[in-house]
């Protein structure tokens, strides 16, 4: 019996460029015009996945995902317009318990919706999902005690005094995750975290600015020449790749690089950790690789770790999708493989 994908969208287009799409790969397809009929058609039924739209009558598609998360919880794909008010509703979305987004079917260019291969990749990746994954984000509280003495501190710090460098990779499921590292670190915490989440341009300022107000550290999108120091969270800015260079003052920066490469994501967690490796001492990086479809980050994981770095990769048990850890693990990419919460852990208390 095939599996069934829920397509919810207020356009009649959208409905029938989502529904061709899904059905070619083998779903059968249910459609929904509005979140109240998506919730009461996910009440009846499990499905394999459901796509949703933000902005419809009747009812949205945040209050469609927090009433089917807490009724039936399932493997949401959030269907979003790549604008900076759409980046933020998403973000409500994942907080809510939705797993990943995607962008609106592009035109129709010779018969074909642009961003196909992308919605197939997520439909049949959010399908494999374990039924006992698919709850609600427990949601990250903002941080009471204010960052005045992290920052008193930071400022007297530049990237000479880098000992240790955390680099961290995800995708498809880790914007909840990530959010939990920035929240779990303490505001005395000694090194700077990298981070690289698939995420398109306009969305990684929102995601950062999301994190900043959870964490005890400042959290920073990342700029070219910015400098990387002790104590700060850099989140890759979407489009382009995050790299590092040494400057003849000794400064560590970030430098921008916009060329795509071999890879399919800009930013690529590859192209940070194999960027780190030309920067850092081995000894001084750390590399982590959770959730995520595909393998991004496992070829870096692979290099860090023959040089001496240590690397941590998320294991099949915690992974909502276990693509690009197991593929670095695979590979003998992984000094260790741990739960997602022994990660939190390892990191939050990083000697």
């Amino acid at each position: 019996m095939a599996k069934k994908v829920l397509i919810v969208d207020d356009s009649a287009l959208v409905r029938k460029q989502l529904s061709t799409i899904v059905s070619e790969i083998g779903f059968d397809v249910d459609v929904a015009k509005n979140g109240q009929e998506a919730v009461d058609m996910a009440v009846e039924t499990d499905y394999s996945a459901i796509t949703m739209d933000i902005n419809m009558p009747v009812m949205d598609g945040i209050e469609a995902v927090k009433q089917i998360m807490e009724k039936n919880p399932s493997a949401i794909l959030m269907v979003s317009s790549l604008t900076t008010a759409d980046a933020t509703i998403t973000m409500d979305a994942l907080d809510l318990g939705a797993i990943d987004y995607v962008s609106k079917p592009g035109t129709m260019n010779i018969g074909k919706v642009q961003n196909t291969e992308d919605i197939i990749q997520k439909v049949k990746s959010l399908a494999r999902i374990p039924k006992r994954r698919l709850q609600r984000i427990k949601k990250v509280q903002p941080m009471r005690e204010r960052r005045v003495a992290q920052q008193e501190k930071s400022t007297s710090l530049t990237s000479k005094d880098i000992q240790k460098v955390i680099l961290v990779g995800s995708s498809t499921g880790g914007p909840g995750l990530i959010e939990q590292i920035c929240a779990s670190v303490p505001a005395n915490y000694k090194y700077p975290i990298c981070i690289v989440q698939h995420m398109p341009e306009k969305f990684t300022a929102a995601f950062a600015t999301r994190l900043n107000r959870s964490s005890a550290l400042s959290v920073h999108e990342s700029s070219s020449n910015m400098e990387v120091i002790p104590g700060n969270i850099y989140v890759a800015r979407g489009g382009v790749h995050m790299n590092f260079a040494k400057k003849t003052s000794g400064k560590i920066v970030i430098r921008e690089d916009k060329e795509k490469g071999n890879g399919y994501f800009m930013p690529s967690v590859n192209e940070m950790m194999l960027s780190a490796i030309d920067v850092f001492k081995p000894e001084q990086l750390v590399g982590v690789l959770l959730t995520g479809i595909g393998d991004d980050g496992a070829l870096g994981m692979v290099e860090m770790k023959k040089r001496g770095s240590y690397t941590i990769g998320e294991s099949e048990e915690s992974a909502t999708v276990y693509g690009m850890p197991k593929v670095a693990f695979d590979n003998g990419g992984v000094s260790e493989q741990l739960d997602f919460k022994q990660i939190l852990h390892k990191i939050a208390t990083m000697k």
